[in-house]
C-alpha cells in the first residue's frame, strides 16, 4: 500500500477503513471478493441514481451510529454530486426516525466530513 498522509480526521478515518479492508481482503480474499461484488451491484446506477443510493446509505449509517460508514457515505454523496442541502435533508429524515442519536452525528460528524472533503476539492 502506498504511503499516504491524511490531512484531517475524516480523511484519516477513511484511510483507516480502507487499510483495514485491504488487510481483510488479503486474509479472506474470497469473502471480500463476494462482498465487494455484492456492494458494487447494490450501488450501481439503476432506477435509483448512485447519488440517491449514497444518500440512503448515509441515512442508514447515521441511524446505526456507524462512524466509518457515515464518513464513507458523506464522501460518496459528495462524489456523486449531492449538494449540502440534499445531504442535510437526508439527515433530517434520518433524525425523524433516529432521534437525538442520529441528529448528534449529523450536527457534528456529517458537517465536519462535508467541510473536510469540500476543502480537499479546492
Amino acid at each position: 500500500m502506498e504511503h499516504f498522509e491524511p490531512r484531517n480526521s475524516t480523511e484519516e478515518a477513511l484511510y483507516e477503513y480502507k487499510a483495514g479492508l485491504g488487510t481483510f481482503t488479503q486474509k479472506m480474499p474470497e469473502l471480500a471478493r463476494h462482498y465487494n461484488a455484492f456492494t458494487e451491484e447494490c450501488f450501481k446506477e439503476g432506477t435509483l441514481s448512485k447519488k440517491d443510493k449514497q444518500l440512503i446509505a448515509l441515512g442508514i449509517s447515521l441511524y446505526s451510529q456507524d462512524e466509518y460508514c457515515i464518513i464513507y457515505h458523506v464522501k460518496g454523496c459528495l462524489d456523486e454530486g449531492a449538494s449540502e442541502e440534499e445531504i442535510l435533508e437526508a439527515v433530517g429524515v434520518t433524525a425523524a426516525f433516529g432521534g437525538g442519536a442520529a441528529m448528534s452525528q449529523a450536527v457534528t460528524l456529517v458537517q465536519e466530513a462535508m467541510n473536510d472533503f469540500n476543502q480537499l476539492k479546492q
